[in-house]
């Protein structure tokens, strides 16, 4: 270790020396010790940083791998088509649709009950009372009071009062009138209404009148008759609902399929994924844009992911005539990256769906395999290889810290003490001149020589 001098003038010059550059001088010899430490820091951090790239697309490559492995995910998604869609058209088909076509006649729509009053003004002041009657329910009478006396007035109290109507104010060129629509579709919502309602201001009666009568949907499906309240039908086809829109004399076919698209399109997201991952992995074989090394060049862990996820492409057992997933589509490259080819996934799915389905699915599948390769790599899973790494590096981090706290600390102390010590040498040097002039002036008095005269 190197030494520090102080630099001073003559010693009798009074001058001293200065203190706080004195002092960080010999300190920043003993800093040198935190050097080490702190260059492993930034390399821990930055392998750190690199870990957590690799963790992050690791977690992208296994959500999209889940996608296909879940068995509610996309292999179990339907599409559905209608031969007819002024008849009848397909709202959604669920993963427990069933795949197949189905012959359906639609020979009535449902409808709903609804009833109209005769036209009055909108401002007209009404007495009396309605008396409404929802299918087979007991009737229920609203009578007019001072707060619902005028249409508007009178439908807010009908809705307020859940008599099982949904009461409007409606108007046309006659005028305005009450509107009450049945909140319980076909037959079973069937309204009755009677009227003792008095137009105060034209002092005339308050007619009704029907609008439509309460209907049920009529159809057969695959030659079984089925009646529906509404002409929304989901209990005709499991997992299947359908909008009825018209009547037929000739059977609408409807065909259910598997969604063949959002699988093929989930393949492709893990082959984007999976890419990923391997382009993380082959860039920390190499050197930076500065010539340095990168963060994980060398480490073991790395070359463990590339053999792990390579080997993992590989493993999985046969699913009927499926036994690689180079049938789904999937070619590796020289380089470990996959090449996907849509046309290539439809053709097999088209031909052996449930297979391609088990190969992801079954136990002791490709799918199922690769999902348990990934939790062995993960960042997250406390036992993956990327989370380990990173502990590992964390645990290292804080006992390196805690070395550079300590030694800080200890400087802090010699810091303070120096300066303590040289402050009191430096008042010394800088007394030195007074104290030759006081000793010359001593010198003088007891001897009369005169040290100022050459």
């Amino acid at each position: 270790m190197g030494t520090v001098g102080l630099s001073f003038g003559s010693a009798t010059s009074g001058t001293g020396f200065d203190v706080s550059t004195t002092v960080s001088s010999i300190l920043a010899i003993q800093q040198g010790i935190e050097t080490p430490w702190k260059t492993q820091l930034t390399s821990l951090e930055a392998q750190n940083t690199a870990f957590s790239t690799i963790g992050t697309d690791l977690g992208t490559l296994s959500t999209s791998l889940q996608a296909l492995t879940d068995l509610d995910g996309v292999t179990a998604e339907k599409e559905g088509s209608s031969s007819n869609t002024d008849v009848l058209t397909l709202s959604s088909a669920s993963a427990e649709a069933a795949a197949g076509s189905h012959s359906i006649v639609v020979n009535q729509l449902a409808q709903t009950s609804s009833v109209y009053t005769s036209a009055m003004s909108a401002t007209d002041t009404l007495s009396g009372s309605l008396s409404i009657q929802v299918g087979s329910a007991a009737a229920q009478t609203i009578t007019v009071g001072n707060s619902s006396n005028t249409l508007s007035t009178l439908a807010a109290a009908i809705n307020s009062a859940g008599v099982g109507v949904a009461a409007s104010v409606i108007s046309d060129a006659n005028g305005s009138r009450l509107s009450l629509v049945s909140s319980t579709g076909g037959t079973a919502g069937q309204l009755t209404v009677s009227s003792s309602l008095t137009d105060a201001t034209t002092t005339t009666n308050v007619t009704t009148q029907a609008g439509l009568n309460g209907q049920n949907a009529s159809l057969s499906v695959d030659g079984v008759a089925i009646t529906s309240a509404s002409n929304t039908v989901s209990t005709a086809i499991p997992g299947v609902t359908f909008q009825l829109l018209g009547t037929s004399t000739s059977p609408v076919q409807v065909q259910i399929t598997n969604d063949t698209a959002d699988i093929s399109s989930a393949m492709d997201a893990f082959v984007t994924a999976y890419n990923t991952v391997v382009g993380d992995l082959s860039t920390q074989e190499g050197n930076d844009s500065s010539g340095n090394a990168e963060p994980l060049y060398g480490d073991p862990t790395v070359s463990l992911m590339q053999t792990q996820l390579s080997e993992a492409l590989l493993g999985g057992e046969a699913s009927g005539a499926v036994s690689s997933i180079t049938q789904l589509g999937v070619t590796v490259n020289p380089d470990g990256t996959l090449t996907y080819s849509d046309s290539d996934m439809q053709s097999t799915l088209d031909s052996n769906f449930s297979d391609v389905v088990g190969f992801l699915q079954n136990t002791g599948s490709f799918g199922l395999n690769f999902t348990s390769v990934l939790n062995g790599l993960s960042s997250t899973d406390t036992t993956g290889a990327v989370y380990l790494a990173v502990q590992q590096n964390t645990a290292e981090e804080t006992t390196l810290n805690t070395d550079v706290s300590n030694e800080e600390a200890l400087l802090a102390t010699e810091s303070t003490t120096l300066t303590t010590e040289l402050n009191t040498a430096n008042q010394v040097l800088q007394s030195i001149p007074s104290q030759l002039s006081e000793v010359n002036e001593m010198y003088s008095a007891v001897t009369g020589y005169d040290t100022n005269i050459e």
